[in-house]
């Protein structure tokens, strides 16, 4: 379990700013933080991590306390039991694949470090230099090299946000994959609602420092307003089994939309899929693009 409470004075765009927030985390939740530009995301991460100084703040990771500022107690990032990737991958470039992964580690470990490279995919490429990489390769030898630490916290400051779509998919599999095998506590700042849809189980919104709304990824978004008359592309984010009906959540700009599907009719959708969602005698229908066929 993680209890956080933090406070501190920040300087918005818009001037000063409290951020003020108290949150509980279970052990294995993977969470998603979700807000605009300066609503406080990347300092909740900072300040978990001991990077960054509160005038008030306690933190207890399973009993262990790494910060309380009644106390003046604060535990330096170097000794917090934390894995972290950020956008820019932050790779040792004299180093290899397999070096980066060592350097991780708490003690010698070279069955972890082969299971990590096995689950990333990077086998072949584990004696190769970071600048060799390719931007998706570089994110997996970034993330593998954090769960190599075995954190208590894996925190991820959108991690995938210069990638594109397709490798941005690939990526969120490994997460999920890594997350659920080491049985990881993940912190994700994310503002892509398909990812937070496919990878969360608990979403956090944040607006200028504050908690404004909290719970699963359908209970914080759904409940905005839907769309009614439309012909529109979006990607499906949600496939849910109701009774002998499925729904199909799909998000197109800002709006979700949400389509009723047969057992049969569903078996062609899987999230990420790229669909066209269109209106016929008020029922909506829904089509992944690319495959032939007429509303």
């Amino acid at each position: 379990m993680i209890k956080f409470s933090a406070y501190k004075q920040l300087h918005s765009s818009d001037g000063p700013m409290s951020f003020d927030i108290s949150l509980e985390i279970e052990n294995g939740e993977l969470i998603s933080v979700y807000g605009d530009s300066g609503a406080g995301k990347t300092t909740l991460l900072r300040i978990l991590a001991g990077l960054c100084q509160t005038e008030k703040s306690f933190i207890e990771i399973d009993g262990e306390i790494w910060d309380d500022s009644s106390k003046k107690y604060h535990i330096p990032i170097q000794k917090r039991s934390i894995g972290m990737v950020f956008q820019d991958f932050a790779l040792f470039p004299n180093l290899t694949v397999r070096q980066n992964l060592e350097f991780a580690l708490q003690k010698e470990n070279n069955s972890l470090v082969n299971e990590l490279l096995e689950l990333m995919e990077l086998e072949s490429l584990q004696e190769a230099n970071p600048q060799n990489l390719s931007g998706g390769q570089k994110q997996r030898v970034a993330l593998a090299r954090a769960i190599a630490r075995q954190p208590k916290i894996l925190l991820l400051d959108e991690p995938l946000s210069a990638l594109d779509d397709e490798m941005r998919h690939k990526l969120q599999i490994y997460i999920m994959k890594a997350h659920r095998q080491y049985g990881l506590t993940t912190v994700l700042v994310s503002h892509h609602l398909p990812e937070i849809f496919k990878l969360s189980d608990k979403v956090i919104r944040l607006e200028k420092g504050k908690i404004i709304n909290q719970g699963t990824p359908s209970y914080v978004f759904s409940e905005q307003k839907l769309s009614s008359k439309f012909k529109l592309t979006g990607e499906i984010i949600e496939i849910k089994k109701s009774d002998v009906i499925f729904i199909i959540s799909v998000l197109t700009g800002n709006n979700i939309v949400k389509v009723i599907a047969t057992e049969e009719e569903s078996v062609n959708f899987a999230i990420g899929t790229k669909v066209l969602v269109a209106s016929k005698a008020f029922n909506p229908l829904i089509q992944v693009i690319g495959k032939e066929g007429k509303f």
